[in-house]
């Protein structure tokens, strides 16, 4: 006995395409299957008779032609011990840092066709499983962002073989794409604004002094104001959480009360500093300058406007897909480091 189901639509093929173009099936293939060295003149007819025919590559068969999936890890790499005030689901959707890179990333993906997929590393075990499973599920890459001091996720990855790149620089030196912002030279910004609006009794909450980012705008700082004659400039370590920078901000008027000038090394914590000042009857910028460092959603946030140091992290996200894809097509790429420029936001807390 046979069955049969009714007839649906004949899907366009192959051979469809390749009639339309007036080419050669084995060319459309090449084309569909993203090889490289085809000429673009060809690419653009068979691209123009793919849209024609309404041709859908089947995905199955082009990883097996490719070994390729079209899906690259979004790797989010932790501190194991957090404080209570320092959630890190809380800050994967409501931190802004997190969003514009999503969404930097997603303007070089999408129109690849590429889909990022989320992943978490909050433990040593944590990373060492996530790298097992990688290299079993066939993720074509990954890009990394690390928040966790001194993550071995890095060099785990590139002990793998697995193409990566990093979005800022590597605690330690490895062999490992990455792009980064001018961290110190940002920092130096805010010494110079401060100095110009004339404060003289300057401090700064410091980010995480085990992060690469905390470092070096608090090296960055403190040597533009060495420079103008400020030989100690005091801090207070925040977590570059809004909380953490209340803290911060609180100790340091606890300790330096005449302060009339503070950097503050991200967004999130200058929010909290603000809270603190308006909290203590500080009036800004009149009794106290403040300037923040990212030019997130928090900078507008903030009462008054906050003014910071921008990074763009879409620009910089963007980069790090491209960096990625092109290690992706030709795995044999020497590493390499993409660093940007920061600019002065000025708004009405400095």
């Amino acid at each position: 006995m046979t069955s049969s189901r009714p007839a649906g639509p004949r899907q366009p093929t192959l051979e469809d395409v390749a009639r339309s173009a007036g080419v050669s099936r084995a060319t459309v293939s090449r084309v569909v299957n993203g090889t490289r060295n085809v000429d673009p003149e060809i690419q653009r007819i068979v691209q123009e008779a793919v849209a024609a025919t309404g041709y859908v590559p089947n995905r199955a068969a082009r990883t097996l032609v490719t070994r390729r999936t079209d899906s690259v890890a979004l790797v989010f790499s932790v501190p194991a011990h957090r404080t209570a005030d320092d959630p890190f689901l809380g800050q994967v959707f409501s931190d802004p840092f997190f969003g514009r890179v999503v969404g930097g990333l997603l303007t070089v993906l999408r129109p690849r066709g590429v889909h990022p997929v989320l992943m978490l590393a909050d433990s040593e075990d944590a990373r060492h499983t996530l790298v097992a499973n990688l290299r079993q599920e066939h993720i074509d890459g990954v890009a990394l962002v690390s928040i966790a001091p001194g993550d071995s996720l890095p060099f785990l990855l590139t002990e793998a073989g697995l193409p990566t790149v990093l979005f800022a620089r590597p605690s330690t030196p490895i062999p490992i794409s990455y792009v980064d912002v001018a961290q110190q030279a940002g920092a130096r910004l805010a010494a110079e604004r401060l100095l110009a609006r004339g404060c003289r009794r300057i401090t700064t909450v410091a980010g995480p002094f085990d992060s690469p980012a905390g470092q070096d705008r608090l090296a960055g700082f403190r040597a533009a104001m060495a420079e103008h004659g400020h030989a100690y400039v005091p801090s207070v370590e925040g977590s570059f959480t809004q909380v953490g920078g209340e803290r911060a901000m609180r100790e340091l008027l606890e300790r330096y009360p005449d302060t009339d000038g503070v950097f503050v090394a991200n967004d999130l914590m200058a929010q909290g500093a603000l809270l603190v000042l308006r909290d203590q009857g500080r009036r800004v910028p009149e009794d106290v300058a403040v300037i923040g460092f990212d030019d997130s959603s928090a900078a507008l946030a903030s009462r008054p406007l906050l003014t910071t140091i921008r990074q763009p992290v879409e620009d910089m996200a963007a980069e790090m897909a491209r960096l990625l894809m092109a290690l992706i097509d030709d795995p044999s790429q020497q590493t390499r480091s993409v660093i940007f420029k920061t600019s002065l936001v000025e708004r009405d807390s400095a």
